[in-house]
This record gives structure tokens, sequence and C-alpha cells, in this order.
């Protein structure tokens, strides 16, 4: 059956041609990595990254394909447009004028995307300015500036190479979304953390040949990332299905109505958007002891270093948070509700209106709490890992959840054109030899 589908893949001339240009901007953004920044010295700013893992730069690196580690032209990668989003989607709540866009269609979703392209050019026109400051006082650990002639100059060049080079993959995405098999965003994410895998695989061959690691241990691990990857399948799949009665209604001389649905409500609503929340707190602290050489910024990145009881409660914590915090945000029961009420909708049991916001509310909660827990296990994963098995690489957490994610809604939209293809095909055939007949 896979087979029979990749076939079918291939001879779609339009689903051919969407993923042959989805791949084509893909290698552009990968080539993209590899041109530097001018004005840095790249052995002196590799050196400091290999002393500065668990901090923000080792998370944002991540997100960025390596850009950030050799301050390539993307070196912010698309971290600046996904701020703006989750930016503008939580100012949401607190903004009529951005509540009103939510509901105005495709008119108002065009405002909101012209809107996060902006938030993205400031985003990244600060942060630009921000590492170009920082790196001017950054040496590596034998003491070389990264920066060897700073300077406004300097500071200029980064900032406008930086803001070109976000607009540009978010053009990139933009692309990807309209002419390619959709996701783009997602999917620059998605070839970025891909594009590190071949180096754990050869790593970990390299330790297998020199004996450090063992081969029953190797397979062992082995069965265990199949079986994490299994579960997150499982679980960003798994739904919760509210059964939803509409009551018969007559219109004119039609009558509609008398069907049964169902209310999906997804176990891991919130997605990826809690452990990045998390990360970015928990190694805030670890980042300005980069900077602040005091005894007390020591302490407290010590409490907050992967291994550490403070570490995994504070992260937990967080996580969980902003896991009901963005579920709260994204989805509102009251609206469901009165939707289904207009349309004539009802849950079996419940009164629509009021009670069917509470009952909704109530189901989301719950679920809200296993989706919480099941994110908090795979994101502490790979520290519980490295840090008591001695795994010599990095597996699991959000970059895991992002891949697996990002590889079932690219199957999805992959399936939709096909769904689509058969379908157009069925009425080109059929409806097209009918009105040639009629006619």
């Amino acid at each position: 059956m896979i087979q029979n589908s990749y076939q079918n893949m291939l001879k779609l001339p339009e689903l051919k041609r969407k993923i042959l240009i989805t791949l084509a901007l893909l290698f552009v953004y990968r080539v993209g990595v590899h041109v530097p920044t001018p004005g840095i010295d790249g052995a002196a700013l590799e050196s400091f990254f290999a002393s500065a893992s668990g901090t923000l730069f080792s998370m944002f690196n991540m997100f960025s394909g390596g850009a950030l580690q050799r301050l390539s032209i993307f070196a912010l990668g698309i971290m600046p447009y996904i701020s703006a989003s989750i930016i503008l989607e939580l100012m949401t709540v607190v903004i009529p004028y951005l509540e009103q866009l939510k509901k105005e269609g495709d008119a108002g979703r065009k405002k909101k995307t012209q809107l996060t392209r902006y938030g993205t050019v400031v985003l990244s026109a600060i942060q630009g300015f921000g590492i170009a400051v920082g790196l001017e006082s950054m040496t590596s650990p034998a003491g070389v500036p990264i920066v060897p002639y700073p300077g406004w100059g300097f500071r200029l060049m980064t900032i406008i190479t930086l803001t070109a080079g976000t607009a540009f993959i978010m053009w990139l995405g933009e692309q990807i979304t309209e002419r390619g098999i959709g996701n783009g965003i997602s999917l620059i994410i998605f070839a970025g953390i891909v594009a590190n895998m071949p180096s754990a695989g050869i790593q970990m061959g390299r330790l297998l040949s020199t004996g450090e690691m063992g081969l029953f241990s190797t397979i062992i691990l082995i069965v265990l990332m199949v079986a994490v990857i299994g579960a997150i399948i499982f679980m960003e799949l798994a739904q919760r299905r509210i059964p939803v009665h509409y009551a018969k209604r007559v219109v004119g001389r039609k009558m509609y109505g008398g069907q049964t649905s169902h209310l999906p409500l997804k176990i891991n609503t919130s997605g990826v958007i809690p452990p990045i929340f998390a990360s970015s707190i928990i190694m805030f602290p670890t980042t300005l002891a980069q900077f602040i050489n005091l005894p007390v910024m020591q302490t407290v990145a010590g409490m907050f270093s992967p291994g550490t009881i403070w570490y995994y409660l504070l992260y937990i914590g967080f996580i969980v948070f902003f896991c009901f915090f963005y579920t709260a945000v994204q989805f509102n029961p009251d609206d469901v509700a009165e939707n289904m009420k207009k349309n004539g909708g009802y849950i079996p049991g419940i009164r629509p209106g009021k009670r069917t916001s509470e009952y909704i509310d109530r189901v989301l909660t719950r679920i809200t709490v296993g989706g919480a827990a099941y994110v908090s296990v795979v994101c502490v994963l790979p520290t519980v890992l490295m840090d008591k098995f001695n795994v010599p690489f990095y597996f699991g957490g959000t970059a895991l959840l992002i891949v697996v994610g990002v590889a079932i809604d690219t199957i999805s939209q992959i399936e939709s054109h096909l769904i689509t293809s058969n379908y157009d095909g069925f009425l080109g055939r059929s409806g097209s030899k009918r009105i040639k007949s009629r006619s």
C-alpha cells in the first residue's frame, strides 16, 4: 500500500512539481546556512559554542540548523518569525482589534500575516543588534576575540545581514506553503534539525567501533528510540472525540440536520510551544552566567543546570503551566458552544449554551493534564539519557516533537493532494463527459 502511494505520488505532475519546488527551496536554505556573516573569526566562534552547551545559544543553534554556531546570514533562523507569531497570538487576548481579525476569515488572516511580518523584521533587527554587541565582548576559551574589528560598522552590517537573512527565510517558508506541499515554516525548522542527525549517527558508530559503547547498550538505545518515536506519533494523533448531534430543521422545502458528528480535541493541543518557552526561561540564568562573572550568578546557573533536581522541577512546572496557558489562548469553549448552538448542534445529555461550554472546558482540562505529562516526559528524556546513561548525543525533547509533528503534517498534506487529485480525476472524466453530452 505504501509503495502504491509513492508510485501514485510520482505519477501526479502537480504533486511532483510541488515536491520538487519544496526540495529546491529547502536546498537553498541549507546552502545559506553555510554563508558566513562578514567580520567574524569563525574558529574562535566555534570554540566558544563548544563551551556554551546547555545555554540559550545551543537551543537557538538547534532551531537554526547550526547557522548560529557559524554566524551565517541565516543565524537568527526562523525564530523571530515564530516569536512574532506567538506574541501576536497572545496579544489577541488583550487587544480587541486582533480578536476581531480572527473572525474576519481570509481578510483577517492576511492582515495578521502582514503584522507578523512587520514584527519579524523588528525582532530580527533588535536581536541582530544584541548579537553584534554581545559578540564584540566575547572571546574564545583561548582568549581570541570573536570580532577582530568591532565598532558601529560591524554592528550595522550584522543587523542588516541577519535581518535580511531572516526575511529571506520567511519568504522561503511562504513560497513552500503557497507553491510547495505546504507547512513551509515548519519544514524549514524540520530541515535544520534533521541536518544534524547524520553527525549523531556517525558519532554513535565511532563510539561503537572503539568500544566506548557496548553492542547490547546500543541495541537497547535503538529499541528505546523506536519506542519513543512510536509513542510520540500515537500521542500526536490521539484525540478525545465528543459526540455532537444536529437537530432537524426545515429551510424552505428542504430539511437539514439530523446528523451525528463529533468534536475532536487533541491530547496535545498546545504543540511544541510549551517546551520552547520553558527551555528559554530555564536556560536564561545559564546564558547570563556566560557574561556576568559573579559568584551569585554562577550558583544560580549551577542550580538550573541539566541533571539537578531544581532543573527537573522547574522545567516540568513551566511545561505544565504553558500547556494550560497556550491551550486556553488557542481554544475557547464559549465560542465553540455558541457556534454549536447556532447550527442546531448539541452534546447528548448536555444542555446547549453554558452547560455545553462547561462540559467542553472540563474535558479539555482533563486531556491537557495527560498532554502536559506526555510533553514533560519527552522533554526530560534527553537529559536523563545523557546524565544517567551516558548517551553521547541529544535525543528527544523539543527537536523530536517538532520532527515527528512536521513529518505527520507533511504526510497528511501529501495524502490530501492525492485524495484531491483522485476526486479531480473522477469529476474530470465523468463530469466532463456528461457536460459535453448535454451540450
